[in-house]
């Protein structure tokens, strides 16, 4: 079921058009990616979905009607930019923020005690957020966006001055939160990120959708028709045996076996190579070589 739809947003500041009629639909309960350069109107988007900012035309639905103003209480906002009051203590403030979306104070605290155990950070409480590094008030943003349990998260660039560990850690919350049920809507220039968590993106490049899709849909979309198989037996059967339909483009080897990736030149079935493998030499494994999201993002966005 489509939980959010954005249809045609249009947005324009001054000469630039930070956006031009983009449209996404967002699945209940999946990890949508929306993807660009730098200053393709992605955090320009989300602000629009958090309602801080509105957009010049188009339209926005949440749970089947049109966005509403209240919709706030049960949306989560993880800004790029810090959104913390640094004078003001950790403690005090994440109850207050947590109280904006309409927890009672106990509530608040209840939660917080698991979610400051969980990443172990009590002794975070008293310390004013200026006291704290980037990374550090990265991670108490991430728990005030969570702490209500929202139906929708709105992530901006989540893993932004986290180090590897750290990034690691809310990664697999957000998984957990995606098994829970909540939608999550995240920008990033993670592409790593992107495989390891997405289940649809978007990619915005000058203000426009230009791709969108199931992740495993689009790495079909641009697959190059390219197959990596390791074998034992005589490397120089195997160049003889491909000769024609197939182009070896590396061949690699080590004491125990070869590894070779091949490109098909023309529509030619698996069973067809394999036909032609199987008497000559011992196929240890054979798999398609699908593309990464980042040679895909540097494909689209260059092109």
């Amino acid at each position: 079921m489509i939980i959010f739809s954005a249809h045609d947003i249009s947005k324009q500041y001054a000469s630039h058009l930070a956006l031009d009629k983009v449209c996404i639909d967002v699945r209940e309960g999946s990890v949508f990616g929306i993807l660009g350069p730098n200053g393709a109107g992605k955090t320009t988007l989300l602000r629009i979905i958090n309602q801080i900012t509105a957009p010049d035309s188009g339209d926005l639905f949440f749970m089947n009607r049109k966005l509403q103003q209240n919709d706030v209480l049960i949306m989560g906002y993880l800004p790029e930019e810090r959104g913390l009051y640094k004078k003001m203590k950790v403690g005090e403030q994440v109850v207050y923020l947590s109280r904006l979306k309409g927890l009672s104070e106990k509530e608040a605290l209840q939660k917080l005690k698991f979610w400051f155990e969980k990443f172990n950070i009590q002794n975070w409480w008293n310390k004013k957020v200026e006291e704290l590094s980037k990374g550090m008030q990265q991670k108490i943003q991430f728990i005030i966006a969570v702490l209500h349990e929202p139906r929708l998260l709105i992530f901006d660039e989540p893993f932004s001055s986290l180090d590897p560990i750290n990034t690691s850690m809310i990664k697999q919350e957000i998984l957990a939160l995606k098994e829970k049920g909540t939608t999550i809507i995240f920008s990033t220039h993670d592409m790593a990120s992107v495989e390891e968590l997405c289940d649809d993106i978007t990619l915005i490049n000058q203000s426009k959708n230009i791709l969108t899709g199931k992740v495993s849909d689009i790495k079909q979309q641009f697959k190059q028709d390219i197959y990596e198989i390791k074998f034992t037996g005589s490397s120089g059967d195997f160049n003889s045996l491909i000769q024609g339909n197939y182009e070896l483009i590396q061949l690699s080897s080590d004491t125990m076996s070869h590894t070779a990736r091949i490109k098909v030149k023309q529509s030619i079935s698996d069973n067809h190579l394999l036909s032609l493998l199987i008497p000559k030499i011992h196929i240890l494994s054979y798999k398609e070589i699908l593309p990464d999201m980042n040679d895909i993002f540097i494909k689209v966005v260059s092109n």
